[in-house]
Formats: C-alpha cells, sequence, structure tokens
C-alpha cells in the first residue's frame, strides 16, 4: 500500500522545526534602510507626540475667558503681544484682555488656552512695521479650541511599534517623531537557491531540442528575496551527485536556509532525492522526503545539510511557487523572529473549478469585483509559468472538496505580502 498522504499543516509544522532553537541576530540600520527590515524589539517613545501644546490653526492664542460674549455684532478687543511663528522657542506670557498671533505647529504661550482662527477675527491697530498690536474676535472659542496637547497621540514609553513588523516608509516616520534615528533590526537570513535539471539552461541563453530556461532559481531567489532575505542565487546544477554535493557544501558553509528545485520525485534522475535521502554517519538520512496532500507540490523535503535547514521543492514552476508561498515563506517569517503565518482574508469564487479529492488545492487566482478566478484558462498545471505573472493571490480549497462552485467561500493567501 503506498504511504498515506501528509496533510499540509502537518508537514508545514515539521518544516517549522528546523527554525527551532535559532535566536535572529540583531543589527542597526539608519531609518532610511528600515524599510523592508523586520523590527527586532518592541519600540517604546523617547518624546512625547506632540512633545508641547502646539497650535492646529493659524490664528491667535488666547485666554477663553475673555471671550465668552464675543460675537460678530458685540467682537471683543484684545492686545496682541507677541508673534509666534512655527518652531519659535518664545514664551511671551498671555494675559488678561491680550492675544498672541500663532501659526500652526507654533507651541501654546503660557496663560493662553484656546487658538482662535483668524478666520473668526479683524485685525486692528497696526504698529509702524505692519504687525498686528490689536485684534478683534468675533465668536466665542469652545475649551481647549484648536490646541494640539502635548503626547495627545503618543506619550513617551508607549509602543509606538511592535517586535516582528515588517517595517514601511510610515514606520519609519513614526520612529523619527519619537525620537529615533536608528532601529534595531532582525538580520537578513541568509538563503542559497538553486534549481537542478540537465535540461536547464540560465535565462537568456540559446535552446536546444530538450532544453528550457531555469527560471525556477530565478523565481525563488526573487520570492525569498521580497520575502526579507538576503539571497545567493546559485542557479542550475546538473543532475550529478558529485556536482551537487560540492554545492551543497559551499551553500551550508554560508546560508541560514537552503531551498532547492527538483530532483525530489521518483524519477530515475532525480539527484537531490538520491544524494541527500543517503543515511549519514548517524545512519539517518539529511533529508525526510515526502509526499504531501497538495496540489501542485506534492514531493517535498526537509531536513538539515552540514546542520544547515535545508527545504527541497518538487521542479515544476507553478509547484515551485505554490510551495515557497505555503511551505518556505513561514519558515524565513520564523527565523526572521515573526509569527509564521501572515493573516489570510475569506473571498467567494467568481467561477468554478474541479479540485483533486483528497489533496489541498492552491491556485493563483485574480480577483475581481465578483470574487477570484483562476489566473489562467489552463487549469491548475504546474508547468504554467508564464501565467504566474497573472496571479494575484492563492486560493485555498479544502481537501476535502472536489469542486469549486461559483459562491463558495475560499481562503485566500496574498502573494508578496
Amino acid at each position: 500500500m503506498p504511504a498515506a498522504l501528509v496533510p499540509v499543516a502537518d508537514h508545514v509544522a515539521q518544516v517549522l522545526t528546523l527554525a527551532d532553537g535559532r535566536t535572529p541576530a540583531v543589527e542597526t540600520v539608519a531609518l532610511d534602510d528600515a524599510p523592508g527590515r523586520v523590527l527586532a524589539a518592541d519600540l517604546l517613545a523617547r518624546v512625547a507626540v506632540p512633545p508641547f501644546d502646539n497650535s492646529a490653526m493659524d490664528g491667535f492664542a488666547v485666554r477663553r475667558a475673555d471671550l465668552l460674549t464675543a460675537t460678530a455684532q458685540a467682537p471683543r478687543a484684545l492686545d496682541v503681544v507677541a508673534d509666534l511663528p512655527a518652531g519659535s522657542a518664545a514664551q511671551p506670557h498671555v494675559g488678561p484682555g491680550q492675544a498672541a498671533r500663532i501659526m500652526t505647529g507654533a507651541p501654546v504661550p503660557p496663560g493662553a488656552d484656546a487658538v482662535v482662527p483668524v478666520e473668526l477675527t479683524v485685525t486692528g491697530t497696526f504698529a509702524g512695521g505692519g504687525d498686528t498690536v490689536r485684534v478683534e474676535v468675533v465668536a466665542a472659542p469652545a475649551e481647549g479650541a484648536h490646541v494640539r496637547r502635548a503626547a495627545d497621540d503618543v506619550a513617551p514609553g508607549d509602543v509606538v511599534i511592535v517586535a516582528g513588523m515588517r517595517l514601511t516608509a510610515r514606520h519609519a516616520s513614526a520612529a523619527a517623531s519619537v525620537g529615533y534615528a536608528t532601529l534595531d533590526v532582525v538580520r537578513r537570513p541568509r538563503v542559497h537557491v538553486l534549481s537542478t535539471g540537465a535540461e536547464l539552461r540560465a535565462p537568456g541563453e540559446p535552446l536546444e531540442h530538450g532544453q528550457i530556461p531555469d527560471s525556477n532559481s530565478t523565481l525563488l531567489a526573487g520570492l525569498a528575496r521580497a520575502a526579507g532575505a538576503d539571497v545567493h542565487r546559485v542557479g542550475a546544477v546538473a543532475d550529478d551527485p558529485a556536482a551537487l554535493r560540492a554545492v551543497l557544501e559551499t551553500a551550508a558553509a554560508d546560508a541560514d536556509l537552503i531551498v532547492t528545485s527538483g530532483g525530489v520525485s521518483a524519477g530515475a534522475h532525480d539527484v537531490v532525492k538520491e544524494l541527500l535521502s543517503a543515511p549519514g554517519p548517524d545512519g539517518a538520512p539529511a533529508v525526510t522526503f515526502t509526499k504531501v496532500a497538495m496540489q501542485p507540490g506534492k514531493p517535498q523535503g526537509y531536513g538539515r545539510v552540514h546542520g544547515t535547514p535545508i527545504v527541497t521543492l518538487p521542479g515544476n514552476p507553478v509547484s515551485v511557487f505554490v510551495s515557497f508561498e505555503v511551505v518556505v515563506r513561514p519558515l524565513l517569517r520564523a527565523l526572521l523572529g515573526q509569527e509564521p503565518h501572515a493573516p489570510a482574508r475569506h473571498v467567494v469564487a467568481a467561477t468554478g473549478w474541479r479540485s483533486p479529492a483528497g489533496r489541498t488545492q492552491h491556485v493563483p487566482v485574480v480577483v475581481d469585483d465578483d470574487g477570484v478566478r483562476p489566473a489562467t484558462s489552463g487549469g491548475s498545471g504546474s508547468h504554467l509559468v508564464a501565467s504566474l505573472a497573472l496571479a494575484e493571490a492563492l486560493a485555498v480549497v479544502p481537501a476535502d472538496v472536489d469542486e469549486v462552485r461559483p459562491g463558495d467561500v475560499l481562503t485566500l493567501l496574498e502573494i508578496d505580502r
């Protein structure tokens, strides 16, 4: 009897054990270099935001008690004792019957407790230099009107960004606003990617009969880099155990993770499986090869080579893509100190299709207002690499479903998340 297929969740859980016991290394980067990196520890505010009471409007800082009866018919006149642009360090006291002209962002002066927008004032007497020395207010301000209070957004010690967050320009801006010029981030995992097959040629090279471009190593390198890794693309390795052994030994000495494609099924020239399933010095194989209940991507492998984690994927390009998203990306997230599984969302199917019974299907799809539909009319064939460019996400069809009907609710895995 053939061995039962391993459920997808069980296989991913086993692969994630490759990250057990690993403490992510940390490095410090400038804010300009932080977007795309993963924050290593919770970021606590060093300064308040705003750091002081400041004006939300161009107008006049006033004492509200002076203006409770002010109306358009009976404006209240105030003496202007100061002019406060944004960035001013002056702290003039505003006393009874007084006001200070103030610009947006300028500190609210002592004594003032509200700001009257310039639109609700009529300027009065002018000094020789043209500065307003008297202003008439035509409406009473509300309590605390147009004053941004210190720490209204963030107080010192507040958590501004949580550890494990993939940083964006917005996060870098927030960090700058609370007193940081640098951030501690997780060092990018070093990932070596390679593909195997005598038929593979480097992209752009002339092809002879029976040869195809090596798109897999390009795909894996791009996906791993987008996931936050520092990537070395080895390229294609011939179906030769000695050559593969040499490449893997070099990779193991440099990498935090090795990802291969091809050579893991039951063919006569599946060199990855042949080499890595052989017993090591302890009598156990370096890699566990298994068949997973997923479509595409059934043949999979995981283990260690000279202590370095390795994940071996099948060779068909769509299988490579799906396997990376389902198996490798969670491992990379774990190596970066993140939760392995990013949040998924649910959508409806806009059209129907068949799914293999007993296997979880992952279908590259496009998303529109009606829901999701396969990205190619050619089905979910694992060789349809050119159509991957059309895909916007992966729709997940459970193993106990053999047919998707329009309107069915499916889980959606975002691509490039």
